[in-house]
Order: C-alpha cells, then sequence, then structure tokens
C-alpha cells in the first residue's frame, strides 16, 4: 500500500557569498520545509542594509507600476523565470525610480501651474465686464495685478523664481512687457521677488474700466499654453510606462525573490562567515539537493542527512515530521479534501487514493444522469485546459471530470438524459438483450407502477449498504496496519476499531448474511466468537495497557473501568449500526434525483411536451437547478460519509503537513 512520502533531514553549512543562491534554488525547487518556523523567532531578526535597500527598490517599483498604471495581476507570469537582483538590476531600477520620480515631479508642477492659470484667468474673467475702474478692482479682488516692463532675458528667470505664487503672462512677442498675476497673500513676496529683477511698474490710468482685453487675452493663451504641456507630460507619462512595462515586471519579481531570500537570510544561524540551515525534504531528492548545490557553490558546501528517527526532536516526541503525498494528477486533486480533516502521521497508509475511488462512486450512484454528467465532464475538461478560470479551482478539475464520468455511467444504467427517459431506450434494450429479454431502462429508478422498479429501489439501497460495508473495513484496516506498523500494539488489536471491534463488525454481517440467504442459525461458537470480540472491543482499558506496558492496569479503578466499559458497549453496538446504516442516504439520493428528474419530465409534458418554448425552457431551468443545487447537496453528502464513517476509523492523530518554502507571486 502507498504510504507518505519518505523523508529526511539535511544540514546545509554554507558561506555567505553564497548563501542567496543557496535560497533561491531552495525556493524554486519547492520542496524544502525549513526545520524552524520563522514566524515564532521574527522578532530576532538581525539587521541587514542589502535588505532596506532591495525592500526600497521594492516598495518604489510597485508605487510607480500602480500609478504607471501598469498591472502586476499576471497569472500566467512565473516566478522561477526570474532570479534575485543583481548589482546590475538595482542599477537599472534606480535609474528608472528616478526618471519616473523627475517625470512624476514634472508632471506636478505642470498641474499645479494648470490650476493656478485657471485660478487667474477666471479671477480675471469675474471683473472684465465690471464698469468699474482697474485701481478698485485692484483693491477689491482676491486678485492682485501687476503690469510692467523686465529685461527681456530675464522673463524666463523670473518665471521661476515666482514659481507657484504668481501667473506670468507676457504681453508681447519680446517678452519685455509683462503682466503678474497673483492671490492677494502671496502679493508681498511677489512683489519683493519682482524688485530683485528689476521689475518697472507701468502706471494704469485710474479712470480705465474693467480688466483690459489684452490682458484677458494673455490669461487665456496662457492657460491654453500650460494645459497643452501638461497633456503632453500625460502622453510622455503613458509612452514611459508602455516603454518599462517588461522591464519595471521584471524587475519587480526579482525584488520579490531578493525581499523573500532576505527575510529568510536574517533568520537563519550564523557567524560572521558561514550559515547554518536545516530542513525536511523528500528522501528521493536528497541526491538532487546535494549534488546541484555542490555545483551551485562550487564545493563551498557541508551537506548532511539525518533519517527522521536520528533527529532527537522527532525521537523525543518534540518533533512531526512533515507528510507529504504523492500522486499522480488525478488522486492529488483530493489531497486538500484529506488535508482539511488533517493531515496523516509519518509513515502511514495514505488514504487519498481511497478518497478519490470512493468520492468519485459515491458521487454517481447518487447523482445517476447521462446528460447532466456530461456537463461536469465538459466543465472538468474546460477547468483543466483553463478555458474557465476560478482561480484555485481549477486544480480540482479532474474532480469534476471523474465524477462526471460516473454520473453519466450511472445515467446509461437508470436511463436518464436531461431528466428524458425515452433517449437512450435503444441503447437499454440493446444491452438488456445481450442477456436476456430486452427492457429499457436497465436500471429502472423513476416512480412507476411497475413491480421491478421497488426491486431495482431496494437492489440499489443494497449495494449502498454493501459500499458501505467496504469503506468501514477498509477504514478498520488502515487503523490496523498503521499501528501495527507504529509498534502500538495496544490500539490495533484492541477497542473499537482495533481488531476486537473489525471482528465484531465483519462477524455480525457474515452472521446476518447466513441467517438471511443460507436460513443459518445462530450456534454456539457464534456468540461465543461476538462475546469474546465484543468484549475486548469494549472493556479493552486493562489489555491494552498490558500490551503496552503501562500501570497500572486500571487507572481508575474497578468501578469507573465497569461503567465506562459498559458505556463503550453501547457506543461499539450503535456506532457500528449507524455506520452501516449510515450509507442508505446513497441509495435515497440516488431515488430522489430520479424523482426530480421525474418532476421536471412531468412539469415539461404539463406545458405542452419538449417541443414547446416552455417546456424546453422548464427543461433548461429544471436541468440547471438539479446541478447547481444537488450537485452541492450530494457532494457534501459524500465528504460526510467519508469523514464520519471512514475517516473516523484511523484519523485519531493528525500529522504535519509538508509546506515547503516557495516564492511568492506577489
Amino acid at each position: 500500500m502507498a504510504r507518505t512520502a519518505e523523508m529526511r533531514l539535511i544540514e546545509l553549512m554554507i558561506l555567505k557569498q553564497d548563501i542567496s543562491a543557496v535560497i533561491e534554488y531552495i525556493g524554486k525547487k519547492e520542496t524544502f520545509q525549513f526545520q524552524k518556523n520563522f514566524k515564532e523567532g521574527s522578532s530576532e531578526k538581525k539587521s541587514d542594509s542589502a535588505f532596506d535597500i532591495d525592500s526600497n527598490f521594492y516598495t518604489s517599483l510597485r508605487n510607480a507600476s500602480v500609478n504607471l498604471g501598469i498591472p502586476l495581476d499576471d497569472s500566467d507570469f512565473n516566478i522561477k523565470d526570474v532570479s534575485c537582483p543583481t548589482q546590475e538590476d538595482r542599477d537599472t531600477a534606480a535609474r528608472l525610480i528616478k526618471a519616473y520620480n523627475e517625470l512624476s515631479e514634472e508632471i506636478e508642477e505642470k498641474n499645479n501651474e494648470v490650476a493656478k492659470c485657471t485660478d487667474a484667468y477666471k479671477e480675471a474673467l469675474a471683473f472684465a465686464n465690471l464698469k468699474v475702474s482697474f485701481s478698485e478692482i485692484d483693491n477689491l479682488s482676491f486678485l492682485s495685478l501687476r503690469v510692467g516692463k523686465i529685461d527681456a532675458a530675464l522673463f524666463d528667470q523670473m518665471k521661476e523664481e515666482l514659481g507657484v505664487r504668481a501667473v506670468v503672462v507676457a504681453l508681447g512677442e519680446d517678452k519685455t512687457h509683462v503682466l503678474i498675476a497673483a492671490s492677494k497673500k502671496n502679493s508681498a513676496e511677489v512683489d519683493v521677488e519682482l524688485k530683485k529683477q528689476g521689475f518697472v511698474a507701468l502706471e494704469v490710468p485710474k479712470d480705465f474700466e474693467g480688466v483690459p482685453q489684452d490682458v484677458l487675452d494673455g490669461l487665456a493663451n496662457q492657460k491654453k499654453k500650460v494645459e497643452a504641456e501638461a497633456a503632453e507630460l500625460e502622453t510622455t507619462r503613458a509612452n514611459f510606462a508602455e516603454t518599462h512595462k517588461v522591464q519595471i515586471h521584471t524587475l519587480i519579481k526579482s525584488f520579490a525573490i531578493g525581499v523573500q531570500i532576505e527575510d529568510v537570510v536574517r533568520n537563519l544561524e550564523s557567524t560572521e562567515l558561514v550559515y547554518r540551515i536545516t530542513g525536511w525534504v523528500p528522501a528521493s531528492e536528497c541526491e538532487t539537493y546535494m549534488k546541484e548545490l555542490d555545483n551551485i557553490t562550487e564545493s563551498r558546501i557541508a551537506f548532511r542527512e539525518y533519517s527522521p528517527f536520528e533527529v532527537p526532536a522527532v525521537v523525543a516526541g518534540k518533533e512531526q515530521v512533515p507528510v507529504k503525498l504523492k500522486h499522480g494528477r488525478f488522486v492529488k486533486s483530493f489531497e486538500r479534501m484529506i488535508f482539511s480533516y488533517g493531515s496523516p502521521v509519518y509513515g502511514t497508509i495514505d488514504p487519498t487514493p481511497f478518497v478519490a475511488i470512493f468520492f468519485t462512486l459515491l458521487f454517481g450512484i447518487m447523482f445517476g444522469d447521462l446528460g447532466q454528467g456530461l456537463v461536469f465532464v465538459l466543465l472538468g475538461i474546460l477547468m483543466s485546459l483553463k478555458v474557465i478560470k476560478v482561480g484555485g479551482w481549477n486544480k480540482f478539475a479532474p474532480i469534476f471530470t471523474a465524477i462526471g464520468i460516473s454520473s453519466s455511467l450511472m445515467g446509461l444504467l437508470t436511463g436518464e438524459f436531461f431528466s428524458n427517459e425515452t433517449l437512450l431506450e435503444p441503447f437499454s434494450e440493446w444491452v438488456t438483450g445481450l442477456f436476456g429479454t430486452p427492457h429499457a431502462p436497465i436500471l429502472k429508478m423513476m416512480p412507476s407502477s411497475d413491480p421491478n422498479s421497488i426491486i431495482a429501489m431496494f437492489g440499489v439501497f443494497g449495494v449502498a449498504v454493501g459500499i458501505g460495508f467496504i469503506i468501514n473495513t477498509i477504514g478498520l484496516l488502515l487503523n490496523i496496519i498503521n499501528n501495527i506498523n507504529r509498534r502500538r500494539f495496544d490500539e490495533a488489536f484492541f477497542g473499537k476499531n482495533g481488531l476486537a471491534g473489525a471482528i465484531f463488525f465483519w462477524y455480525v454481517i457474515a452472521l446476518v448474511i447466513r441467517i438471511v440467504v443460507f436460513k443459518h442459525s445462530i450456534a454456539v461458537y457464534d456468540w461465543i466468537i461476538l462475546g469474546v470480540s465484543l468484549f475486548l472491543a469494549a472493556f479493552a482499558e486493562p489489555f491494552e495497557n498490558l500490551v503496552a506496558g503501562r500501570k497500572p492496569l486500571l487507572e481508575n479503578g474497578f468501578g469507573t473501568y465497569l461503567i465506562s466499559g459498559v458505556v463503550e458497549l453501547i457506543e461499539v453496538i450503535s456506532g457500528y449500526l449507524s455506520n452501516t446504516v449510515s450509507f442508505v442516504r446513497v441509495g435515497a439520493f440516488a431515488l430522489s434525483h430520479a424523482v426530480l428528474d421525474f418532476l421536471i419530465l412531468t412539469l415539461t409534458n404539463m406545458v405542452g411536451g419538449e417541443g414547446s418554448v416552455f417546456g424546453i425552457l422548464i427543461l433548461v431551468v429544471g436541468n440547471a437547478i438539479i446541478i447547481l443545487l444537488e450537485g452541492m447537496i450530494v457532494a457534501i453528502q459524500v465528504i460526510r460519509l467519508q469523514y464520519y464513517e471512514f475517516f473516523s476509523k484511523f484519523f485519531h492523530e493528525t500529522g504535519r503537513e509538508f509546506q515547503p518554502f516557495r516564492f511568492v507571486n506577489e
């Protein structure tokens, strides 16, 4: 039987110059689990200026990508295609960030200038038709206007010095006459600066009314000019983003790896020159690690390998060996169902293949319809090809395909195709004709007055209980074998789920078959076998302690032992009875599915049949409801049967799931 993957603890001694390359290899290999939980020691992180530099680059590049509109959620991007940053990457990142910052500052300044010019133009425009003198406008408005002469050579310098405090508009081609517009609160500062630049104010006639048209035109032209410059800068930014998109994206991933590497490095045990790494890897990977790390470091590495029971913490029970399951694509898709209940203990039998078979079989029995099953098959194929993308659910594509196939096969037996029971009649008659009188369907499940349908329904219930017996039996065998392998003979031979309980369960089933089928009567030896096995299952405490070498044999005295034994006796009998009868629900759901199909078919016929518009509508909507709602209900019931009737037999303690270090696409 398949066991959990064999693991080894490896110890690496690495020189400081090689540590980043080694961690990068480990992260991309994705088969190494650090022995130490870094989260627990995060407060002990050592300071590292290189880490801070790479972290700053990473943060700056991500901010730049967001502001430039460069998407980072590229699911097809493989982080294994990039490496940790080199000095050349840092130099490139520095140049990109500098260019981006300069462009951003220029855009911000230009946007401020646009806002300033817009405000000045609106303010002047508001007073354009006001029939008061220019001097009164200058006194009442929030806008302070200055008209004067300057040296044309100083125009650009004066404009730069005034910055956002004022709008400077040339009133002629030679730039010797200018209009200065500033807010009242900045007017004093502006006047000081104008004086420094040799500005000579021109007198505006006291009786001049409104705002001169040439002033308005100058402000309007200035506004249009800076708006055009701002638009040009936005185009430049878009071009910058498009030109550097791939480079920025790659650098972000590179620095993401660098940050994660340094985050690990800062938690490692180290001297001034050497780092020590310990971690769990599958035994099959050890030789590969040794050869490839030796090549990466040019033989500057020390490598030691330990079996789990050479590790003191494991022997003392302070550390569990991580559990890795090794499967093909189909069985692997069921692993999450195992780990959601608990991880198997290291060295025990892997239950995942059994879960894959049982889940597929039980779902198909309860959801028998060829058409509806093919919908699941199609969905699984499309998810597998990633035509349909549903995030993490795509890894469950094999499950959808498998349950679709099993449902389709059950549908062939029951003759149901999207709730129609006539389309498959030729196939059913051909198959049944090979073994006798042709009839359709092969297995009658839909409500009918035909007495054969009653027999078929009870036959399905019998098959369901039989499957339940097999599932319970395999669960008991897993528990017995696992405990024998782990040298826990007390738990393997005694108790409800040990050999004693299993013998009682199996013998009761065999006895019932003998009585019902072969008309045997109960003999004395039957009572002896049942009594002894039941006693060892219910009153197991002293026998378990004796085999395990624990003393005293009755820890809490004979009275407590007797009471707990009686309670356990009831639990053993009722438990095995409920474990078996629980599988009757499989037949019940198979019957309910057929009833739902029958209901849809009846409603379709009531509104004109499958050839009418309303009939087609009922067929489509009805089948969609069955696929969605009953599909979920059946899946939940199958999972419940796995958890309570199968896992409960051998999952008495959980192990530690193998969670290797890997780089994250952030």
